[in-house]
């Protein structure tokens, strides 16, 4: 890569003298002499073969070529300054990143909200956000992959902040055969009937979580995708309802009327990598998951304005 022949310093000084309305106000500005700031200027005007200002009768007027190239370097010397204040803040302990991982199952809303209040408090740490499944979860955490973790599962060893329950409901097309017995189910009524289950996304130890009794089974990769399925026809499955409401709605599902069972209610825990000190990123990222998991999923919210 070509090295610029333009320091950020020569366009500090541009924008000083459009901003300020002249050489002379952008040196006082600028704790500059004027000849200093005339000729960063002059010189900069050579090295990009363009003319930059125009003089009009007493003052300095920006030509177009100058208009274009002034704009795009405010936001280059903005983003110099945010890499400088990025370094600052990481050598005073401030994070590069964190890394999320997320079951699937917990609600996306809740995690939209909070990173979208994370963002004005960032200060450039981004968030590596991973979507796993039941035990996949676990892995990734304990691999010192993932900063934090949330998940539906007690993680061994780890003390886990207790966050809301997520519903999950049996369900069926309204056209299934369950549907059509017109009456209360039992377990045994379901054994003769496909279910539909999501795989674990773990390798080391991959759980089976719900009923399993079905003599048929088939086996997706998604909770979207088992959706699509049950809501076709295709079986019947325990999905999380906020996944499922317009499928609710709409009536391409609905609820099982099962005797017991048809609804559990998994509490979901998040949990920090011990072997990792939390950071100031983090912890605020962590107060922001808790306090977004009290609200209800429907409830009205305005996105903060960034600083």
């Amino acid at each position: 890569m070509k090295a610029p022949r333009v320091t950020l310093d020569q366009w500090r000084t541009l924008q000083a003298v459009v901003d300020h309305g002249g050489f002379a106000q952008a040196a006082e500005a600028l704790h500059r002499s004027q000849s200093s700031v005339s000729y960063t200027v002059a010189r900069m005007q050579d090295q990009l073969g363009v003319p930059l200002l125009r003089i009009d009768g007493r003052k300095a007027v920006l030509t177009e070529a100058g208009g274009v190239l002034l704009r795009r370097s405010r936001q280059l010397v903005k983003q110099a300054s945010q890499l400088e204040d990025l370094a600052h803040h990481m050598e005073q302990g401030w994070e590069a990143e964190v890394r999320l991982v997320v079951d699937a199952a917990y609600p996306s809303a809740r995690i939209v909200r909070a990173l979208t209040a994370f963002m004005p408090q960032s200060r450039g740490c981004r968030v590596r956000l991973r979507e796993e499944v039941l035990s996949g979860v676990e892995e990734v955490l304990l691999e010192g992959v993932a900063d934090l973790a949330i998940t539906g599962l007690s993680i061994p060893g780890y003390l886990g902040a207790e966050l809301s329950d997520v519903e999950f409901v049996a369900v069926a097309h309204p056209d299934h055969a369950l549907h059509r017995l017109n009456r209360e189910l039992s377990f045994q009524d379901l054994e003769t009937q496909m279910q539909v289950v999501i795989r674990d996304s773990g390798r080391q130890q991959p759980r089976d979580v719900g009923w399993l009794g079905a003599e048929q089974r088939w086996t997706v990769g998604s909770l979207a995708t088992a959706a699509t399925f049950v809501s076709s026809g295709l079986g019947f499955a325990w999905l999380p309802r906020h996944m499922i409401e317009r499928e609710l709605k709409e009536g391409t599902l609905k609820l099982l009327p099962l005797d017991q069972g048809g609804s559990r209610n998994p509490s979901f825990y998040l949990y920090s990598n011990k072997d990792k000190p939390l950071g100031p990123a983090t912890q605020i990222l962590i107060e922001l998951l808790r306090t977004f998991d009290t609200l209800p999923l429907d409830a009205s919210y305005a996105a903060p304005e960034q600083a």
